[in-house]
């Protein structure tokens, strides 16, 4: 069976990865399982350039077949930020608490029709040989007036999804797993395990 390092130590992430790969003939591990890749420094400028260095620097380090992935959110009223700065917005003591808290005080005052925003992720497969294939996804909604709901992570709990009037922390997850960002990419990504899977 093929191996699959995702390229993350972060278990909600690997958990929301796993359940949208689910069906494919595929050990998925993570960098939890491996201490000997060296440390992965995200400088790219763009989510692709993040998530093809970590699938490619995974991939040389382990051997086995990596999967990169980077993502976040990006609000039409602040240019686009905190993009590929998501995770880290909040500052050197991030947290995802301290990241929202941040994003509510920049677009204080702002009606909900200028709260425009929408979810990326960039995943990229590599090999011991180079890269397999990079693909996107999107997901459009606006950005919350409160925090609401338990679910997921990151900026879940302000990601509203027009169509329902929830956000991503109050949708049930089986339903956020078949719209998100991540969701789009990884169904892309499905096609492309699937041939090399079948070629292996």
């Amino acid at each position: 069976m093929t191996e699959l390092v995702v390229a993350t130590k972060n278990k909600k992430k690997l958990k929301e990865i796993k359940i949208i790969l689910k069906g494919l003939k595929l050990k998925i591990s993570s960098l939890s399982d491996y201490n000997d890749i060296p440390r992965i420094i995200e400088n790219g400028k763009t989510f692709r350039e993040n998530a093809v260095k970590k699938a490619v620097k995974v991939a040389r380090a382990s051997g086995k077949l990596a999967l990169g992935e980077d993502s976040g959110l990006c609000v039409e009223a602040l240019n686009g930020a905190p993009g590929i700065y998501s995770a880290r917005f909040s500052g050197k003591d991030k947290s995802d608490v301290k990241n929202n808290l941040k994003l509510l005080r920049l677009l204080k005052g702002l009606p909900l029709s200028e709260r425009k925003a929408h979810y990326v992720c960039a995943v990229a497969l590599a090999d011991k040989d180079g890269l397999v294939g990079v693909v996107e996804g999107k997901c459009n909604g606006i950005i919350g007036l409160e925090l609401k709901g338990r679910h997921g992570f990151g900026y879940d709990p302000l990601f509203v999804i027009p169509k329902f009037k929830k956000t991503f922390g109050q949708l049930d997850e089986r339903l956020k797993h078949k719209m998100s960002h991540r969701y789009h990419a990884l169904a892309k990504t499905r096609n492309i395990l699937n041939k090399y899977i079948e070629k292996d």
